[in-house]
């Protein structure tokens, strides 16, 4: 079955950097655009940034574009956010994601 599996959180205080990964595994990762997600404490889930089947389009929410990169890594089954610049708003659980399917997050806390 699709098992995607979210890694890399941690706290960071501002200014700070962070790469979040996500290892996917029960399908043919090579063919499935990805993205990343994230939720707020008390806000509704929202895309971060979302990239290609072959990794050549990429897309960001305005909130995060010239700070988060996301890639990905077909040998591997890995999709990849680096984030730089981090500030408190960023704090979130982030997701995976690739149709429908999510994985359990991991946390981002930036502070002080």
């Amino acid at each position: 079955q699709v098992q995607l599996v979210e890694s890399g959180g941690d706290w960071v205080q501002p200014g700070g950097s962070l790469r979040l990964s996500c290892a996917a595994s029960g399908f043919t990762f090579s063919t499935s655009a990805m993205s990343w997600h994230r939720q707020a404490p008390g806000k509704e889930r929202e895309l971060v940034a979302s990239i290609s089947r072959l990794g050549t389009r990429t897309n960001y929410a305005d909130f995060v574009k010239g700070r988060f990169t996301i890639s990905r890594d077909n040998f591997v089954n890995t999709v990849y956010l680096q984030m730089n610049s981090l500030n408190a708003e960023d704090t979130a659980v982030y997701y995976c994601n690739t149709a429908g399917y999510w994985g359990k997050g991991t946390l981002v806390t930036v502070s002080s």
